[in-house]
């Protein structure tokens, strides 16, 4: 299981992604959330469901518009547009195998960002069958994932008019809270903050006794 939330508020953007994987028994730490594009065109992409869905597609992308060097996408909508496109793309390739395997084609993914068309930051939730909804400000966050646990503290404290760090503080409080309910969500976080008058992008992972505080 994942749990992912991205926060969109009147001074920026919050991306929060867990790092934990399980399988059976087994515990690992994955990246969920990467950053593509370069310099000031950069965009995150969080996802849940397999990741050797999200992989496949992320490779495609990158390799079909220069994600490495560059960004050929001028608005987020053209990313998001184009990232459903190659989902579309790799669900007709790979879902008739996955079933064969009782596997589900379940990616769900949030991108965020601000590219140079763009007026303001946005983010778009993109489901497994390549349609997509634009955040709003009546509503300020996206969740995926193990979604039941956080969304009741994102539900009471979140508004559009938070501060940049109290935005910050809910979204690691929505995502402790899943961790403490879920054993499959957990440790390292990552979290990106995109600070909408100085257009730049700050990331960090952090492990269990870095965020101690917030967490007393």
């Amino acid at each position: 299981m994942t749990y992912c939330v991205g926060i969109r508020t009147r001074h920026g953007l919050v991306a929060l992604a867990d790092g934990r994987v399980t399988s059976g028994s087994q515990m690992a730490a994955a990246q969920k959330m990467i950053m593509l594009g370069a310099g000031s065109a950069r965009f995150f992409v969080m996802s849940s469901g397999l990741r050797s869905i999200r992989d496949k597609v992320v490779t495609r992308l990158r390799r079909s518009h220069a994600l490495d060097t560059a960004s050929t996408f001028r608005s987020l909508v053209d990313a998001a547009t184009s990232f459903a496109e190659e989902l579309r793309r790799v669900r007709e390739e790979d879902e008739a195998m996955l079933s064969r395997s009782d596997l589900a084609f379940n990616l769900h993914a949030i991108i965020g960002g601000q590219l140079v068309d763009d007026p303001e930051p946005s983010m778009f939730l993109v489901y497994p069958e390549g349609n997509w909804i634009e955040l709003e400000p009546r509503t300020p966050y996206l969740s995926i994932g193990a979604t039941g646990y956080g969304k009741p503290i994102l539900d009471r404290a979140l508004s559009f008019d938070k501060p940049m760090r109290t935005a910050l503080n809910i979204a690691y409080l929505s995502f402790d809270s899943t961790r403490v309910s879920a054993s499959n969500v957990g440790f390292p976080v990552d979290i990106s903050v995109y600070l909408r008058r100085e257009k730049v992008w700050r990331t960090a992972r952090y492990d269990y006794d870095e965020v101690r505080e917030q967490r007393e």
